[in-house]
């Protein structure tokens, strides 16, 4: 096990993929430098590649994600929907409940509590298809909400998740972004074809987790600066990402049993009870007849507001809102996708579907409903001021509504500390993800190398902060996912593929949930050493017959043994490797 590894070798044991790790580090460091170094000009320039990309392939995002829902629906109903992650004797390591729990707990993150009320607020005063201010502006304010949130959000974390479990779990290649491109580049995915894959899903992994950072302290400033007058500033925000990263290294020393796993515990009861006080303090009625009515209209306008394109209206609205959110959620996918993926094995990919696009998005609907049309309540109905604090202000609009109700200190401290547990959650579970990736696909990398991530993620969010505040999160955003859209289409004709010659064969066994390690594997399953008739990579290494580990080490492989040796040194002989060569010595 890694922690056997660590023993031996000490702490500053490292486990990774050179290419990967030394390339996607270096781009990142070398964002966060220039970002600091021409802060004066950044602001500008954040601006104008927005503008740019966002003018010139807004479109293709939309096409992107229209395309991606539409292939797991048809794939949900087709024939492949009966193949079970993991082969036909795999069964599930969680129950039903506990794995919608975690389904909701991965995709569910800062962006919900930044966004839940100030996007149908901000939406109800300036959405350009409808009339500031009346009953129909705050019907469509719901509606472009749930489209942001809702099917096409949760059908990229689908297909990413389904991708990855079916190579993974069925084909027995490494858990990494490479592995999906397996039936087109072949033995290609372990050369530079597969770098640069790995390279665009770290980096875009990155950015998009430093995105939800980013808009998670200026919440915290706000909530902060509501209770006690403290201000709001780039400055304080910094040293707030300081503070809360410092709990984010905590958690990550803490390991995933006692760290991670307690605090996204934590995490989701405090959530709750701060959702479940809205709905029974709030308009309760108002929001129980709204949630039917936001998702029948949402169901039945889906087409039209999932290919609106602001071709007639010459408009640019969606810069800020639809083309940043589709940016976001692709830049999330490769975290959500592999988390997605180590927690569905034994579920058939019908009832994976079923279950990750469906059941998530409607308590999505349900939060955003509770939040949104309590604040539209106030707004129409109530005092108001909700929406025009709003305008001024965003990360200001959950505060300004639980002042209309009461225990307002109380709930808004509450806010806070759930806005701070997704933070370390989310900082310590995506630079994990970052870990997998760059460690070639292992799935429990070392503690030191996700530390390294957790750090180089606050820094990049501090970097972002100053650099341009909000506008610079969404360009970040927009930038990594432009080109890691190509890959999701690409991956789509990938696992299309895999699935057409797939025969059922030795699947991955996998081990007992052990001390919440979530993405804790062992290989000791049966992997298949040919794929789609050729020898696999895995059945190279086989064949190669590399020397027995020491025990409680995976066997490291060819390449990556021998890079791990030009970066950390040769391996110290063990006890139990000297008595063996002694004896190979004296048989000579």
């Amino acid at each position: 096990m890694n922690d056997d590894r660590e023993e031996q070798e000490g702490w500053f044991a490292v486990d990774i993929h050179p290419w990967v790790f030394f390339t996607s580090a270096l781009l990142i460091i070398g964002s966060v430098a220039l970002a600091i170094l021409f802060q004066a000009r950044i602001g500008d320039l954040f601006a104008g590649l927005q503008t740019g990309i966002a003018t010139g392939a807004g479109w293709f995002f939309i096409m992107t994600m229209n395309i991606i829902l539409v292939f797991v629906l048809i794939l949900m109903v087709s024939r492949y929907g009966d193949i079970r992650l993991g082969g036909s004797d795999a069964k599930p390591e969680f129950s039903r409940t506990g794995w919608f729990a975690m389904l909701f707990s991965a995709g569910m993150g800062i962006g919900l509590l930044f966004y839940s009320v100030a996007e149908p607020m901000f939406h109800f005063l300036s959405y350009p298809l409808t009339e500031p201010g009346t009953a129909e502006a705050a019907r469509a304010a719901m509606d472009i909400t749930f489209l942001h949130w809702g099917f096409h959000p949760w059908a990229i974390y689908t297909m990413v998740g389904l991708a990855l479990a079916f190579f993974s779990f069925n084909k027995g290649l490494p858990l990494s972004i490479r592995s999906v491109f397996y039936p087109v580049l072949g033995e290609k995915i372990h050369g530079f074809a597969g770098n640069i894959i790995d390279i665009l899903a770290t980096v875009a992994t990155l950015f998009g987790v430093a995105t939800s950072l980013g808009l998670g302290v200026q919440q915290v400033n706000a909530g902060l600066d509501h209770l006690f007058g403290i201000g709001q500033s780039s400055t304080i925000q910094v040293v707030l990402i300081t503070g809360i990263t410092a709990l984010a290294t905590w958690s990550v020393l803490a390991g995933l049993s006692a760290g991670i796993r307690r605090l996204s515990e934590i995490n989701l009861v405090l959530a709750g009870l701060l959702c479940l006080f809205v709905l029974l303090v709030g308009p309760t009625l108002f929001i129980i007849k709204a949630f039917g009515e936001n998702l029948g209209h949402y169901l039945q306008y889906l087409p039209v507001l999932a290919t609106w394109n602001e071709t007639y209206e010459a408009t640019t609205w969606q810069h800020g809102w639809t083309v940043f959110y589709w940016g976001w959620w692709i830049a999330w996918s490769p975290f959500v996708g592999m988390f997605i993926a180590r927690v569905s094995y034994g579920r058939t990919i019908r009832e994976f579907i079923l279950g990750v696009l469906f059941v998530p998005t409607l308590i999505t609907f349900a939060w955003l409903t509770i939040f949104g049309n309590s604040a539209l309540n106030v707004e129409i109905l109530g005092a108001g001021g909700i929406a025009r604090a709003v305008q001024e202000n965003i990360p200001v609009a959950i505060f300004k509504l639980l002042e209309n109700f009461p225990f307002n200190t109380v709930t808004s401290g509450l806010t806070v500390a759930v806005i701070v547990t997704f933070f370390v959650t989310s900082s310590d579970s995506g630079s994990m993800v970052i870990d997998i990736i760059t460690a070639g696909g292992n799935p429990d990398p070392p503690k030191l190398q996700r530390l390294f991530w957790a750090l180089l993620e606050g820094a990049v969010a501090a970097a972002l902060l100053l650099g341009g505040g909000l506008v610079a999160l969404q360009t970040a955003a927009i930038t990594t996912g432009l080109p890691f859209a190509l890959v999701l289409l690409f991956m789509i004709y990938s696992l299309r593929k895999g699935l057409s010659t797939y025969t059922e064969g030795p699947g991955f066994s996998m081990p007992p949930y052990e001390h919440g390690h979530v993405f804790r594997t062992v290989s000791t399953h049966p992997e298949p050493e040919m794929v789609h008739g050729h020898i696999s990579w895995i059945g190279k290494q086989k064949q190669q017959k590399p020397p027995k580990p020491q025990k409680g080490i995976k066997s490291p492989g060819g390449f990556r043994e021998k890079m791990r040796k030009l970066v950390v040194g040769p391996r110290k002989e063990g006890p139990e490797q000297k008595i063996e060569k002694k004896g190979e010595e004296k048989n000579d």
